[in-house]
């Protein structure tokens, strides 16, 4: 069913991207305040997103079948539905936990399990995106439409944490922004329904002997560096992410809402960059998928070192950025090189499997480093370095990788 991308169609793509980012990521701004005024402790505040993240990453392989089956519209629109349930949700559990009608314990189990919907959910969308924007795109029109996703994405994680210390409004405090997160996701919930046309689709079956297509894609040499340099890559950056606002508030000295701007700051930062990165450098530079691996994951070392060496607040924010310039450089880079890689027909399994790294790397990276972090506040930055080192190298010396040098 391939065709040109309608233009319309990707945008809506690109709002409905943003839109979901500033939720998830205005979420994560503001988990640290809530998370201390409640009772929870830090540990048990990252661990919050692993279940929801161990969902999105074993359904995302099967949303790669039933797009295959059903068409990519529908599991777009049921991601959406995922994450409208999932924000108001969550809402309810974080005002239940302020007000004191639930204990801090019980406040955690709510919001963890009410999380882990989104988890099942919103992989369908994120799956069937990529899958979508793929079967209508082809060499660097592809590395272009999947840099300008990430792009989008970007955007979104400035607005959502830039935006969330304005939404903590009475009479709900900080459950406020979740509450405003959803009604976003029901603007593009509508925008699905009008601007992304209803799909004329010819279900795909796996060819005989392909029953497990998804699993093979692991195995096969011409794909699999790419997904092993992505689970690696996208594991530290979640270690970034949900440490940074530990750190800034520790190194503020600030009470947790005191420091929300700071943390809202430095999280805008490094979209920024990572924004720059995707729709400025790989245009202008027409980037391929092998520079952008190679060089995203050097970026992200040194980002990583400055964080670790600097004091205060200015390295850390300076840090925070070149590193996500960096992420926002390998991200799509290495899910560009493995869709160009392998064939048409594989484009789901691919998308299945850029969509359950992205889970996977949240599932226990954030609490992984939470516990460095309250061990040695040095140790998830030394940890961060010598796997994105590793990372680089690999990303230089595998052949496969450099294969997929120049796209046309």
């Amino acid at each position: 069913m391939r065709g040109g991308l309608d233009r319309y169609a990707f945008l809506c793509l690109l709002a409905i991207t943003f839109l979901t980012a500033i939720g998830n990521t205005g979420l994560i701004s503001i988990m640290p305040a809530i998370g201390r005024i409640v009772g929870i402790t830090d540990t048990l505040v990252a661990s919050i997103f692993s279940l929801s993240a161990l969902v999105w990453a074993i359904a995302s392989p099967g949303w790669a079948r039933v797009a295959d089956r059903r068409g990519r519209r529908p599991l777009i629109q049921l991601g959406l539905l995922g994450f409208i349930g999932s924000m108001l949700g969550c809402g309810l559990a974080v005002f239940a936990g302020l007000k004191g009608l639930l204990a801090p314990a019980m406040t955690f189990v709510a919001f963890f399990l009410v999380r882990s919907s989104y988890g099942l959910f919103g992989s369908a969308a994120a799956t069937a995106t990529q899958a979508y924007v793929a079967d209508r795109t082809r060499g660097q029109e592809r590395v272009r439409a999947l840099s300008g996703q990430a792009g989008a994405l970007s955007l979104g994680t400035i607005f959502g944490p830039a935006m969330a210390p304005f939404l903590i409004l009475p009479p709900l405090g900080l459950a406020m922004p979740l509450i405003l997160f959803a009604l976003a996701g029901m603007i593009a919930l509508a925008m699905s329904a009008a601007m992304i046309p209803a799909e004329r689709f010819t279900p795909r079956m796996p060819a005989t002997g392909a029953a497990a297509p998804r699993a093979r894609l692991w195995r096969d040499p011409a794909v699999a560096p790419f997904f092993r340099y992505g689970i690696v890559v996208a594991s530290i950056q979640a270690m970034n992410l949900y440490t940074l606002g530990f750190v800034v508030i520790d190194r503020l000295g600030e009470g947790p809402v005191a420091a929300q701007g700071a943390v809202g700051a430095a999280m805008v930062g490094g979209a920024l960059a990572g924004l720059f990165g995707q729709w400025g450098l790989v245009n202008w530079l027409r980037l391929g998928p092998a520079a952008m691996v190679r060089w995203g994951s050097a970026l992200a070392l040194a980002g990583n070192a400055l964080m670790m060496l600097g004091h205060g607040y200015a390295p850390l924010f300076a840090g925070f950025a070149l590193a996500n310039l960096g992420y926002g450089l390998a991200r799509p880079g290495f899910a560009a090189g493995a869709s160009l890689a392998a064939g048409p027909d594989a484009q789901a399994g691919v998308a299945g499997n850029i969509s359950s790294i992205a889970g996977a790397s949240i599932v226990l990276p954030p609490i992984l480093s939470v516990l460095l972090y309250e061990s040695w506040a040095p140790a998830p930055f030394v940890l961060a370095c010598a796997a994105l080192a590793g990372a680089t190298l690999y990303a230089w010396i595998n052949p496969a990788i450099g294969r997929v040098r120049n796209v046309s």
